[in-house]
């Protein structure tokens, strides 16, 4: 699930909230270990960790995990057999309650970079991306099953000449704008069925593989568009956007069952 819009939209809004207005990631994870709790009455158990990864100016950040010392760095992996991406060196944290979660999104997001643009007091200058990983065993059927629910906050769309950065601004708003613009060419390559999908041109794309175009994922986006009217041509590009996501067919999303041992 990923917010997208240009900046000062309400991305950020509806994806973490504030106080007294939960957004989709709170909920999310209320939802989630409700039905946790609702399953282990047919017998199964399940293990939850949270995982969060900041992509700033192409440069991956875990907002959980301490910093990396010199000479290594994040790096992603795919698994085409099952549709699997991973970041190496990626701190995972297990959590046993929404509660537990929302007090790890907290500390993420107070790490986060933000700045401040002519658009956005407090403008995401970075994408973030929140991990929940599932594993379910059932004690009665012996059945394992394994997912992943990746709640993305993007940063914001926006023109130079409207944004008023100066500075490593400018290079973060290009950072931003080149990734979202390679998000847009792997939609496009999507919609038309073509043969070769740009993943790697960009770290989120990259990311996301398995959401966006893999057979065991599916993804939602929710467009963000502003009301003034001096907005009207970034609102026009985001429902364009929209529809072009809109047309995208990535088929019946498989889910991950191991059988229990013979």
């Amino acid at each position: 699930i990923f917010a997208y819009g240009q900046t000062g939209s309400g991305k950020t809004h509806t994806m973490l909230g504030r106080a007294g207005e939960e957004g989709i990631v709170p909920r999310a994870m209320r939802q989630l270990f409700g039905d946790g709790e609702a399953l282990a009455r047919r017998g199964w158990r399940f293990a939850m960790a949270v995982s969060v990864v900041e992509i700033y100016n192409e440069e991956l950040r875990d907002l959980l995990g301490a910093r990396l010392p010199p000479g290594k760095k994040h790096t992603i992996s795919h698994d085409a057999k099952t549709g699997a991406t991973s970041v190496s060196f990626l701190e995972a944290v297990g959590v046993g309650s929404a509660e537990a979660a929302q007090s790890l999104l907290e500390r993420a997001t107070k790490q986060r970079a933000i700045g401040c643009t002519a658009m956005n007091e407090h403008s995401s200058r970075s994408h973030m991306v929140f991990m929940l990983s599932i594993t379910g065993n059932n004690d009665e059927t012996g059945q394992t099953v394994r997912g992943q629910l990746n709640l993305v906050d993007l940063a914001g769309s926006e023109r130079l000449s409207r944004s008023g950065v100066e500075g490593k601004g400018v290079k973060e708003t290009q950072a931003i704008n080149k990734s979202l613009s390679a998000l847009g060419d792997v939609i496009a390559a999507l919609v038309n069925k073509d043969t070769h999908v740009p993943y790697r041109n960009s770290r989120l794309t990259h990311l996301l593989q398995g959401c966006l175009g893999g057979a065991s994922g599916k993804a939602l986006m929710l467009v963000h568009v502003a009301p003034e009217p001096g907005s009207a041509q970034e609102t026009l590009c985001s429902l364009r956007f929209a529809a072009k996501v809109g047309a995208v067919e990535v088929g019946t999303a498989r889910r991950q069952v191991a059988a229990a041992p013979t």
